[in-house]
């Protein structure tokens, strides 16, 4: 029986790598769509996934995680598409106008805490958030809340009695508590929304095994390890294409003492692909399962306990909830608006 496998943010990096890695595996049992948020790109993925593979099955689906209209429109098609769901990859993620803290770099180098800055990127990156049209801050909305209303949208389709179906979330080493406040899910007052979006992604990746194991549906976190992708040279925008390329004998030598520094995107894309052929039930929920290559270039999979509480992940499932109910007054009311503005005038009118 054909999996039914939907990725977001397939088109470039790490969703693209496992895209290439699936149809590798299986490409007869296997109904791909990929999730982008940009079409051109999209068709130019599906194009590169047909050339290696020809009779592969896959499908596109305009989405953008950052648009609530966007993310229940998509919703709708994938249920008109699909009757069910087996893999639905959350790894859609921005980190805007990241700032590159060189005090704190040039600090940290000359620290018991050097290896782990270069593998996380701890302390010294720094972004500026802005807020997007439905009024919500957009590392937030596009990381965390517009996969949440995703999951939310698609639970007819994911939960079905006597199967199990997986969600499955790129986070990051760059989760920290430290960078997420409760009292700030959006995290309007700090200056490390990406690392706040991934920690909160852990917690509620938490909460949504708590509220839907029962009903076959399993959560679980990856971290793609350090990873040469657009997210990572727009670290250092400045910072031109050709100078990234004289740093990877460096970056090839630090591997040597960190298993962290997977490189490239097949390798980071590991994790995500090790999970695909994983009983659900048998994974741990409190485990992010990290992508990691060996100095001489093996790549593997290994859990690590993730710095999460239930107690914590269970209180942010229920402001995500109380957001969601918000969210969806406001576009109500926003339909209502339209309709009523594009409505004839009623009798009498001329």
């Amino acid at each position: 029986m054909n999996k039914v496998v939907l990725v977001t943010g397939a088109n470039s990096g790490i969703g693209l790598a496992l895209c290439e890695r699936l149809l590798s595996q299986d490409t007869e049992g296997l109904q791909l769509c990929l999730a982008c948020r940009n079409m051109r790109r999209a068709q130019a993925a599906r194009s590169a996934l047909l050339t290696s593979h020809p009779a592969a099955q896959v499908a596109l689906l305009q989405m953008d995680t950052s648009s609530i209209s966007s993310v229940i429109t998509a919703a709708q098609e994938v249920k008109l598409r699909y009757n069910r769901l087996d893999y639905l990859y959350l790894n859609a993620g921005i980190m805007p106008n990241p700032q590159f803290d060189v005090e704190a770099f040039f600090k940290g180098l000359f620290s018991s805490n050097v290896i782990t800055m270069f593998a996380t990127g701890e302390g010294i990156l720094q972004q500026k958030d802005c807020v997007n049209a439905d009024g919500l801050r957009e590392v937030f909305a596009t990381n965390l809340f517009g996969h949440f209303l995703l999951i939310r949208e698609l639970e007819p389709v994911l939960c079905h009695a006597g199967r199990t179906s997986q969600l499955i979330w790129t986070s990051s080493s760059n989760a920290h508590r430290s960078a997420f406040n409760l009292d700030d899910i959006q995290h309007q007052r700090g200056t490390q929304p990406y690392s706040s979006s991934k920690y909160a992604s852990d917690l509620l990746s938490l909460a949504l095994n708590t509220h839907f194991n029962k009903q076959g549906l399993y959560s679980s976190v990856i971290c793609p390890g350090f990873v040469m992708t657009n997210l990572t040279f727009g670290i250092l925008p400045s910072f031109p294409a050709f100078l990234w390329s004289l740093l990877m004998p460096v970056f090839w030598l630090i591997r040597l003492f960190t298993n962290t520094f997977t490189l490239t995107p097949y390798n980071g894309a590991e994790a995500l692909f090790w999970l695909f052929k994983q009983k659900p039930e048998l994974l741990d929920p409190q485990a992010k399962y990290h992508s990691l290559t060996s100095g001489l270039g093996n790549n593997y999979t290994q859990p690590r306990k993730m710095d999460i509480d239930l107690e914590t992940s269970e209180a942010l499932y229920e402001r995500l909830l109380q957001l969601e109910s918000e969210v969806r007054e406001k576009l109500k009311e926003k339909q209502k608006e339209s309709q009523h503005a594009h409505s004839p005038a009623g009798p009498g009118s001329s």
